[in-house]
């Protein structure tokens, strides 16, 4: 099985890009060489025209009505709740398998290429769904992985990031969740690519976070980061910056976010524990950490020289990774991971 580094963030159709390729290209997809000549948005409400790279061309291969397969409960459709709410297929991971995984329909050929995508929507009624690329009937093309239990819920929430793990040889997605706290409420989702699929969470080795991108490096190490914005300097707020007195903070947020990796005791079965890490970064000889809550603290974080440092593009800093817990096979109780971070020192990021 391989996993192509293709990501896709749609709301009610999903892309895939595909076109002619050169001999210098790597993995045979072609490279990409222009981009939107700005990351952030220069003027407020001007949004960056769409750009596609030349070794590329955009093809739709869904769109939010088209019909699941195996509609369950109000999940009827890609992209669309039979309620009438739109749902977010979030960040999409491409697999080929060298076997047709099956569905449900039996002796049906659903081919051997396969897009898969949580969706990230609330009122426990997230879900996942698998585009199956080599179907052209309609009846067949689009799979629920994660159909609604006997109340009508799925128990998920916000599902944004996927991948493959080639160790587990599972899809790990994430629920980008955080309670009123700020601290994380979302867990790593795991999927066996075989229909049935099998689903278990992870909150007792890999913790309760806001967790968006995942991905797994060479040695089965998996890397998270987490996306949760932090609160926001109260209205009249001024401070004084670089000598610069009275400069307002009314859309300043604390950094609250965190990068992590788990390090599993055995890369090919995640539930036999490991260690979570949080990345700390040092600046000027001390760890760039969370300063806490109260509102001066809060603003203090803000306006950090280290904190605005540490987002100077070309700089460079001196990291560890800070344990901030550990687990063995046969965990069952959750923790979460934001909160743990914050008291173990490591380096909070903005979202």
């Amino acid at each position: 099985m391989r996993r192509l580094p293709l990501a896709v963030g749609i709301v009610a159709v999903v892309a895939l890009a595909a076109g002619p390729t050169r001999a210098d290209d790597d993995d045979g997809i072609g490279k990409i060489r222009i981009g939107v000549p700005n990351a952030v948005t220069p003027t407020p409400g001007v949004a960056q025209p769409s750009l596609i790279d030349p070794d590329f061309a955009v093809q739709v291969v869904a769109t939010g009505t088209d019909p699941l397969e195996n509609p369950s409960g109000v999940i009827t459709t890609f992209g669309r709740l039979a309620t009438g709410v739109n749902t977010v297929p979030d960040i999409n991971t491409y697999l080929k398998f060298d076997h047709d995984p099956g569905g449900p329909a039996a002796g049906f050929n659903y081919g051997r290429n396969f897009l898969y995508q949580g969706h990230e929507n609330g009122g426990n009624l997230a879900y996942v769904t698998r585009i199956n690329l080599d179907v052209l009937d309609p009846a067949h093309r689009i799979t629920l992985l994660t159909p609604v239990n006997s109340a009508g819920l799925t128990g998920f929430n916000r599902i944004d990031g996927s991948t493959w793990d080639p160790f587990t040889n599972t899809l790990l997605f994430t629920e980008e969740n955080n309670g009123p706290d700020l601290n994380g409420t979302g867990r790593v989702i795991q999927i066996t690519p075989d229909w049935p699929p099998v689903l278990n969470t992870l909150e007792a080795f890999i913790g309760l976070g806001g967790y968006e991108g995942i991905h797994p490096d060479d040695k089965g190490v998996i890397y998270l980061q987490e996306d949760i914005g932090g609160p926001t300097a109260p209205a009249g707020t001024l401070a004084t910056i670089d000598g610069a007195p009275n400069i307002p903070l009314q859309r300043a947020r604390q950094p609250n976010s965190f990068v992590y990796r788990y390090v599993p005791n055995n890369p090919k079965r995640l539930e036999n524990g490991g260690k979570l890490q949080a990345l700390q970064v040092i600046i000027d000889g001390q760890p760039v950490t969370f300063g806490g809550t109260a509102v001066a603290n809060l603003v203090a974080d803000i306006i950090a020289p280290t904190q605005r440092k540490l987002h100077t593009p070309g700089t460079s800093w001196p990291i560890k990774w800070v344990t901030i817990h550990e687990s063995h096979a046969g965990d069952t109780a959750p923790f979460v991971a934001t909160s743990v971070a914050k008291a173990a020192g490591a380096t909070p990021f903005k979202r």
